[in-house]
């Protein structure tokens, strides 16, 4: 046997390639089969951050990639510490993150064995990911390393998952571990002829209209975005994940608001009367076609780093496949617009109406508080600098619709698999990446308990966020739109939890919050505080169901 230390095995290695490639942070739960890479990792310069649970480890690996670009990297032992991987490895592909997930398995010669823990881990993480694969040799191992890193960062990113048998992490490695294994491939512009196809196609149009998709919100690409709109002039609607109103701010256009779950929103009207749309970095997941575009002919353009996803609502006229930011820059350079100001017109009206809702909220003083209140007092702290980690549930339709953004991926959000859980470990993740800002993250009474055990992470690693809790004592989301489809709701009442108490045993602060008035002063004090911070507020969701009806919609009663 190999001691584990020894720094020429193949977990050194892959620490080496890690390092070299820019990784600073590594997530994950340690066990006898993935240990060497938890010594490797000792005596490295990346920061190795022990979690209290693997999928949460995933979900903080994924803040990581959306925010920097570069792989977010977790580990986790074999059998039950890799199945624990897969939904936070599923959510990171189906939202764009690149993640590389390294999960420990039994010695090779103990594959085919009733052993503990032995699993086929690579064909289980297929559906998962946009990679997997193990490696059965030591000399495999930047080749499979490489390959993971390059396929998690490339075309729409996601997930990519190895799988590290024990004996092959200890095993010597004889390649070179400096080669350009993972090397990032730029990307050019779109088709010339595609682009031309495209230019002549907005220029004939009245009525255009632009749908911004999760990869939109790229930083990579946030300057030409903004110049492109600022070129155009046309107006935009964002999905949940979509880059939104900074685009506006720092280039021009008219942003509509935001669409995503039920057509009825001021954006989907405007959207309803385009004559072409063009959409940029848009997935299906995030806003189904069959929804939006059911019953119109109109040409679509579809601007992407990969070939759409044909669907029988969504069938591009033309296709501008390249880097996002190149192709936005080509296209904007033959723009001559002549857009209808009727239309232009129409889309202020949008912006009014999403406005107006939004002011509703200033002056309900009920209690338990109601969400628009919430939404505008959340609004008042969200700073240029705040970045906003929101988890799934009703607040996560109040807080997409009406807070806004100042920059790229200020919020993160789960807008494909709408997962449960990912507000808390995105706000320890960014905490770790952006240790000076300001760090806000939301969820519902519900999803807070998925990762809670994160705050003891959190505190160890000196972590700093706060924490706001929509409590309802209901999965309410779900019992919504189950009223809504069956006139009754079944499997959603929850139980209460002492909030404060809870926050206080970790070694955190926590509020309970008793009326709507209390909410700016203890957001306040909140933000000012060393450890993390956890808000109780009551919610009254007795209007949800005017979520799914009215495209000009009031909440005053």
């Amino acid at each position: 046997m190999i001691a584990p230390n020894n720094t020429k095995n193949c977990s050194n290695a892959i620490v080496k390639i890690l390092e070299n490639h820019g990784v600073t942070h590594v997530f994950g739960i340690p066990g006898a089969k993935i240990d060497s890479l938890f010594v490797a990792l000792k005596h490295s310069k990346i920061k190795l951050v022990v979690c209290r649970h693997e999928q949460n480890a995933a979900f903080m690996a994924a803040a990581f990639g959306r925010l920097t670009g570069t792989v977010g990297v977790c580990i986790a032992t074999s059998g039950p510490g890799v199945t624990n991987l897969v939904t936070g490895l599923a959510t990171a592909t189906s939202e764009g993150d690149a993640v590389l997930a390294i999960g420990g398995e039994v010695p090779l010669d103990e594959r085919l064995k009733k052993t503990h823990q032995s699993l086929d881990s690579v064909s289980l993480m297929k559906p998962a990911t946009k990679f997997s694969a193990e490696i059965t040799t030591a000399d495999q191992l930047g080749e499979v390393i490489g390959n993971a890193i390059r396929a998690a960062e490339s075309g729409r990113p996601g997930a990519a998952f190895v799988s590290l048998p024990r004996d092959i992490g200890l095993a010597n490695y004889m390649g070179d571990v400096n080669a350009a294994w993972g090397k990032k491939r730029l990307a050019g512009p779109a088709n010339k002829l595609s682009i031309e196809q495209a230019t002549t196609l907005l220029n004939n149009s009245k009525r255009p209209i632009a749908i911004l998709g999760m990869q939109s919100s790229e930083q990579a690409s946030a300057a030409a975005l903004a110049n492109f709109f600022k070129i155009a002039g046309i107006p935009f609607v964002s999905t949940f994940q979509g880059a939104g109103a900074w685009v506006q701010h720092q280039g021009g256009g008219i942003y509509a608001g935001r669409v995503g779950l039920f057509r009825n929103q001021p954006a989907d009207q405007l959207l309803d009367q385009a004559d072409c749309i063009l959409t940029i970095g848009y997935d299906a997941i995030e806003y189904d076609p069959f929804i939006w575009n059911t019953g119109n002919h109109r040409q679509i353009i579809c601007l992407d780093t990969i070939d759409a996803g044909q669907d029988n609502a969504f069938i591009p006229s033309i296709e501008l496949i390249g880097d996002l930011g190149a192709s936005l820059n080509e296209l904007a350079a033959g723009l001559k617009m002549n857009i209808d100001s009727g239309f232009k017109d129409q889309a202020q009206v949008a912006v009014q109406a999403v406005h107006d809702t939004i002011e509703e909220g200033a002056s309900m003083n009920q209690f338990p508080v109601q969400p628009l209140r919430l939404i505008h007092e959340i609004r008042q702290v969200i700073t240029p600098d705040t970045l906003v980690a929101l988890d799934v549930g009703s607040h996560y339709i109040w807080s997409n619709r009406y807070c806004s953004t100042d920059h790229a991926r200020q919020v993160m959000v789960s807008n494909g698999q709408q997962t449960l859980g990912v507000a808390m470990p995105w706000a320890l993740a960014m905490s770790l990446l952006y240790p000076n800002e300001r760090i806000l993250s939301v969820s519902g009474d519900g999803g807070f308990l998925f990762s809670v055990m994160e705050l003891e992470t959190a505190v160890r690693e000196g972590a700093k966020f706060v924490h706001i809790i929509w409590n309802s004592d209901s999965y309410n989301m779900v019992e919504f739109q189950e009223d809504a489809a069956y006139g009754e709701n079944a499997g959603i009442k929850l139980g209460h939890y002492d909030v404060v108490k809870l926050a206080e045993s970790f070694g955190c602060k926590g509020y309970d919050i008793k009326s709507a008035d209390e909410l700016p002063g203890v957001l306040g004090e909140a933000f000012k505080s060393d450890v993390p911070v956890l808000i109780n507020v009551p919610v009254d969701y007795s209007h949800n169901m005017r979520l799914m009806q009215h495209v000009i919609q009031s909440f005053v009663n």
